[in-house]
């Protein structure tokens, strides 16, 4: 005789999970988790004070952790719109592989993980920072402006922008100048990153009625838009050379990265309002990636290098 009636696991509302590690490490978004850890990791080796390295791993994971239960938060949320988009239908809640509810319970348990983590064994206003980080892009961005107005991106990047803060709070215990300009940086490169994706996606973000920028105010308004962003991102990723935080190794590897930014901008600003192949955007997301991942690579090596010569002076 079977120990377990085998007609429960047919009861409405029950079944066993059939996601993998996998689908819950894919709705951590491993690739956006990655550049958050990066940027927190350039936070955190630029403050001006050292951390013991076991408390500078523990910060690096519990941001990470943070961003993934984020990610996974906004992955809940966002399925029924996920379930309609080439890019995203095939992401584990839309495609049933995880239920909504074991997704938010997932980000839930994950978000106070992390913030509890990095307040009891680093300091509290890092884990404040990663806190209102975590409900500004699950509550905020997600649940009410990605839906509600065009300027979700720009609103919203606040989230993807804090990072580099956090690292360096995890440090100092203090937010700084320095630190505020890593953010800026991040700030004003999100809307031309996510707007030249939404250029060549603008057919995905319609069917599910996501106001992007393409969509309400039109291909030429929002090439305009990406083009003005440029302009002033080049000059704000200058800015820590030009305010004595960096070496001019790093002024003019940001001088040459803004123009290549602001060159293909403008060959965004050119492109033909019936373009359907939209090369130019396509190279400008590319290199956008390029962009910020080498500004902060550069700026990293920077303060790493410029702290070993001067120890050996």
């Amino acid at each position: 005789m079977a120990l377990v009636d085998d007609t429960l696991t047919d009861e409405p509302g029950f079944r066993m999970s059939e996601a993998t590690a996998g689908d819950f490490f894919a709705l951590l978004k491993p690739r956006v988790m990655s550049l958050v850890v990066f940027t927190a990791f350039v936070g955190l080796v630029a403050a001006p004070v050292t951390i013991n390295p076991l408390l500078a791993v523990v910060a690096i994971l519990a941001i990470a952790i943070g961003a993934g239960a984020s990610g996974a938060l906004n992955m809940w949320y966002d399925a029924d719109i996920d379930a309609v988009m080439t890019r995203t239908a095939g992401r584990p809640v839309p495609a049933g592989r995880i239920r909504p509810g074991e997704a938010l319970s997932f980000g839930l348990v994950l978000s106070v993980l992390s913030v509890m983590t990095l307040g009891v064994l680093v300091n509290w206003l890092s884990a404040t920072l990663l806190a209102f980080t975590i409900f500004f892009y699950a509550v905020v961005y997600t649940m009410w402006l990605k839906r509600w107005t065009p300027q979700n991106i720009v609103i919203g990047g606040a989230a993807g922008a804090i990072p580099p803060v956090i690292g360096w709070a995890a440090v100092t215990g203090t937010v700084s100048l320095e630190s505020v300009v890593l953010f800026l940086i991040i700030f004003l490169w999100t809307p031309p990153h996510f707007w030249a994706l939404a250029l060549f996606k603008s057919q995905d973000y319609a069917r599910a009625g996501i106001p992007m920028m393409p969509n309400v105010a039109g291909q030429a308004s929002t090439r305009r838009q990406i083009f003005a962003y440029a302009l002033i991102l080049a000059p704000v990723g200058v800015l820590p050379w030009v305010l004595g935080f960096t070496t001019p190794v790093y002024g003019v590897a940001a001088v040459l990265l803004g123009a290549g930014f602001v060159w293909y901008a403008w060959k965004v600003l050119q492109m033909a309002d019936d373009d359907a192949v939209m090369k130019p955007a396509k190279a400008l997301f590319g290199y956008s990636l390029l962009y910020l991942f080498a500004i902060f690579a550069i700026y990293l090596a920077d303060c790493v290098i410029g702290r070993v010569l001067a120890g050996g002076a």
